[in-house]
């Protein structure tokens, strides 16, 4: 697996790049991306690896609008892996819980997130995306 990007919720992509643009100097920024299974909105930043992916909610009930409307900010990271179910199953049989299964994400990947369940370290939400 390697890490692929840090996902940051925001309220409103457009304005959130402006604000970041007028600090960092991106190499590239991908077109808005609409992630209809999490009802979502994505913008990948690249400087270096991993990327930034901004995140969007478009509906009321995307599982991250409660997060943006409280103001947003670093919400999971995102590995890649050449098997996502093979990944995911490992992952259990340590203690995660599996919160989304594998659902199609952008580029028509599949992605998964998993609760880590880890006590000390304060982020356990992670994403898994399977390999092109």
């Amino acid at each position: 697996m390697k890490l692929h990007h840090i996902g940051i919720v925001v309220p409103k992509i457009n304005e959130s790049m402006g604000e970041i643009t007028n600090y960092i100097k991106f190499e590239t920024i991908s077109a808005t991306i609409p992630v209809q299974s999490q009802k979502v909105n994505i913008c990948f930043l690249k400087i270096g690896e991993p990327f930034l992916e901004l995140i969007e909610p478009v509906e009321k009930d995307s599982p991250v609008y409660d997060f943006a409307k409280n103001g947003g900010g670093i919400h999971h990271l995102c590995f890649e892996a050449n098997n996502i179910h093979d990944e995911l199953a490992r992952m259990e049989k340590k203690g995660a819980t599996i919160l989304v299964k594998p659902v199609i994400g952008f580029d028509n990947r599949l992605i998964a997130f998993v609760d880590l369940n880890m006590k000390n370290t304060k982020c356990g939400l992670i994403e898994l995306l399977e390999s092109n």
